[in-house]
């Protein structure tokens, strides 16, 4: 057994401070002596070594030792000196054993997005040919589209996703989080539901996270629940976990506590959404509570953003902005896509009278999570910005709560007529949304005088409107002093 044969044998065997040296020197010999080993063997070596190297965390190495291997491995083609098997014996099995060039690329991505190079993971991938992508890189793929903003390209490597496997769930709800219908999405799923027993359950789901995806939290929140009671999925921590959010979406902080509470029961190392539940718990002014949590989720892991969202919420809520805008940031670092880090590092950076930068957390935080109310309570009652932010978010989406926000900033500014216009256009996607029809309720009982005709109505609409100026913004500042508990405004 050669050398190159061992390295290989302690790569397979996760051996990789092994692999690191060895290889390494093994490379420096063969850079003093280019004889000393083939050019295949060599192509080995430099895969090894990046692999030990990115194991290690070591990235940027990692990257350069790949590249330099896929140099080579394209010589080594030119030279054809190692071919694909044609019956000779003796060829055969170093051709198998040679590390696959589209895992080397995979690799490099890999690479390039803990390095927070997406385009150059990206191009990386982009030079796979179609035919030779396996499922993960289509998966990689797609998620690197969606965060682009290719959505058309990411749509189209979902559905490759699917189509080579189609019980990917993530694959689904990347799908549905860009709008393709979950009519559309269940139909790439039916054969397998038809041919496997005991996944009836599964086009429920997805017309659960459709609801979800469309920011229709009351059928989400029913469809769920229909879900959750089943026996067979009873006690699911992924579904209450959702539940839990979709609540906190509704305003229902009572049952998204009570929900969240029972997925950490079942799960005690649950992270996902510890974030929101710990901003909960800190409005309500349970902050030893919240200092446990934060204490908790550290010694599960501390390199998920989750952790230093609690502590910074704990922070904040104790009047310790600059702690809370660290920890907010080191959230970010972790996780650039975390709404409730870009909340909280916003807050913190407007308490600290730092407002331009904090209304950039803001926005992001509103493209990332359009349909969230507590996006835009970050304004601080900047109702035209808010207008502006809800109409270029609108201009993507129709949405029942879009629309009824958007009326309440109309209101705020006096503009009384698009603000029912909106408020019928929020009921006329749900009629059951309670606020919206309050909010269309309390106008109709301002503007309308009571010992007026109809037509004097017309014509005294606008006498009615000012009169009710000052009781509007009266009423719009105490809903913004409830709203904005969360900024730790008084």
């Amino acid at each position: 057994m050669s050398v190159v044969e061992h390295v290989r044998e302690m790569a397979s065997a996760g051996l990789h401070s092994n692999v690191r040296l060895l290889s390494g020197l093994l490379l420096t010999m063969s850079g003093n002596n280019p004889e000393l080993f083939s050019p295949s063997q060599k192509y080995q070596l430099l895969v090894y070594h990046a692999d030990s190297l990115f194991h290690d965390k070591e990235y940027r190495n990692a990257v350069s030792k790949y590249t330099m291997a896929l140099q080579q491995k394209k010589a080594l083609s030119k030279t054809s000196k190692v071919r694909p098997s044609t019956g000779n014996a003796a060829s055969a099995p170093q051709s198998q054993c040679l590390p696959s060039e589209i895992e080397v690329k995979y690799k490099m991505a890999e690479c390039y997005t803990m390095l927070k190079q997406d385009k150059d993971a990206i191009a990386i991938l982009d030079g796979i040919p179609s035919r030779q992508r396996t499922p993960k890189i289509n998966m990689m793929l797609a998620n690197l589209y969606k965060k682009a903003g290719q959505e058309r390209s990411s749509v189209t490597s979902y559905k490759e996703v699917l189509r080579q496997c189609p019980l990917a769930l993530d694959a689904i709800l990347g799908l549905l989080s860009l709008s393709v219908k979950g009519a559309e999405v269940a139909s790439m799923t039916i054969n397998i539901i038809q041919s496997i027993p005991n996944l009836d359950w599964l086009s429920v789901w997805i017309k659960a996270y459709a609801f979800v995806h469309t920011g229709d939290n009351t059928r989400a929140i029913n469809t769920i629940c229909s879900l959750e009671k089943k026996s067979l999925l009873r006690d699911n921590v992924d579904l209450l976990g959702s539940l839990a959010d979709l609540y906190f979406r509704a305003g229902d902080n009572k049952n998204s506590i009570l929900k969240f509470e029972q997925a950490q029961m079942l799960d005690p190392y649950l992270i996902k959404g510890m974030d929101v539940y710990g901003y909960l718990l800190a409005r309500e002014g349970r902050l030893e509570d919240v200092e446990n949590l934060g204490c908790r989720l550290f010694n599960i892991s501390d390199q998920h953003a989750e952790p230093w969202v609690v502590s910074g919420c704990h922070s904040f809520y104790s009047k310790r902005y600059s702690r809370a805008l660290y920890l907010g940031a080191k959230a970010i670092q972790l996780n650039s896509n975390s709404v409730q880090a870009l909340l909280l590092k916003g807050a913190a950076l407007r308490n600290m009278g730092r407002v331009q930068e904090a209304i950039i957390h803001f926005r992001e935080a509103i493209r990332l999570a359009p349909c969230r109310l507590d996006c835009y309570e970050g304004e601080e009652q900047k109702y035209e910005d808010g207008i502006a932010l809800l109409r270029n978010a609108l201009a993507n989406q129709s949405d029942c709560v879009l629309h009824r926000i958007l009326g309440d900033f109309l209101v705020a500014v006096n503009e009384y007529q698009e603000a029912m216009d909106q408020y019928s256009i929020a009921l006329s996607l749900d009629p059951n949304d309670q606020k919206s029809l309050e909010g269309m309720q309390k106008m109709e009982k301002e503007e309308s005088p009571t010992d007026a005709t109809q037509e004097e109505d017309v014509d005294d609409m606008e006498g009615s409107g000012e009169e009710g100026d000052l009781e509007g913004s009266d009423s719009e500042a105490a809903q913004w002093a409830d709203q904005e508990q969360w900024f730790g405004m008084q």
